[in-house]
């Protein structure tokens, strides 16, 4: 990875991006992608700058497009927010000024993986049966469980969610398989923010076949730190975390394969809601769902929720 920045006369820093390039994706994409990420600048003209270098080192490196913002890929992390700007960003999400999509199209980018995230208000006056039905008699009949994490055994569970994660996402034209070092990497302290009533997988007679992970939105305690979280950060956040279990966030949630379109996303929807009417929240959001994806977004549907921001992702082939 490289860390390209832009300074003004004066010194002063007003753009950066970040360069990395991942075979695995190529692989999936058919093509050599320059890959970029936390891309922040201050106009279109500082953008343009970024661009040019992010092409120049393409070009040298033999690459066929330019893709991005990402960190590190489209599954991860990344992204532009296309509208909802006067709705706060959180933890997993993007978040830009309005200015940021009209300087992309600018410079003949495209937008590509478009999605939205989502928000659900007062999900504390829902009734769980009623929102999500799940006949009873399947819980016996299939051997069905619900299993919670546990952050004293959050490593040895982090290979069944991983399983799954991969199975379920594998179809999805972005996803890049996850290593097991990359889930490590990416689920580092998650075992100290984790509220064990919302990281949630069913099992199928000991088969694992969803998942649904939901963690407590730090967001602003986050944006009060300027996204700091070393050693004090996170004492500071270990004593005032009561604070924060009024807004969750569901990183990511899916049904293997072979065991799509039979409810059980439903049926762990609603051991969810439970965990979140117990635990006294208020509010969920979710991070981008692709618009090519309805099913995905009927949860939020069901719960009465509504679209909070549109997201794509820019790609720029380089001819």
């Amino acid at each position: 990875m490289r860390l390209h920045l832009v300074r003004n006369p004066l010194g002063e820093v007003v753009g950066r991006t970040l360069l990395h390039h991942n075979p695995a994706f190529d692989d999936r994409l058919g093509a050599d992608v320059q890959l970029f990420g936390l891309t922040e600048f201050a106009d279109a003209s500082v953008l343009a700058r970024l661009v040019g270098e992010i092409e120049t080192q393409a070009r040298s490196a033999g690459r066929d497009a330019l893709l991005g913002p990402v960190g590190l890929l489209p599954n991860q992390t990344g992204g532009v927010i296309t509208s909802g700007f006067d709705e706060r960003g959180f933890v997993d999400s993007p978040w830009n000024p309005p200015t940021y999509p009209a300087a992309y199209a600018s410079l003949g980018f495209s937008p590509v993986f478009e999605g939205q995230t989502w928000i659900c208000d007062d999900i504390g006056e829902l009734d769980p049966d009623l929102t999500f039905r799940f006949d009873e008699e399947r819980w016996d009949a299939e051997g069905l469980e619900v299993h919670h994490a546990s952050r004293f055994r959050l490593a040895k569970q982090l290979p069944v969610l991983r399983g799954m994660l991969n199975a379920a996402f594998a179809q999805l034209d972005y996803y890049t398989q996850i290593s097991a070092a990359e889930l490590a990497d990416a689920t580092d302290g998650l075992d100290f923010l984790l509220d064990e009533a919302l990281v949630l997988w069913l099992t199928r007679r000991d088969e694992p076949v969803a998942f649904v992970l939901v963690v407590p939105d730090i967001s602003e305690f986050v944006m009060a730190r300027d996204g700091r979280l070393g050693m004090r950060d996170q004492l500071a956040l270990l004593a005032t975390r009561g604070r924060y279990r009024r807004d969750a966030i569901l990183i990511i949630k899916g049904t293997v394969p072979h065991a799509q379109g039979q409810g059980y996303l439903t049926a762990l929807s609603r051991e969810l809601l439970r965990g979140l009417r117990v635990g006294g929240y208020r509010t969920l959001r979710s991070t981008f769902v692709g618009t090519d994806n309805p099913a995905s977004a009927a949860q939020y549907v069901r719960m009465g929720g509504r679209p909070l921001h549109g997201t794509t992702f820019y790609r720029r082939d380089l001819t």
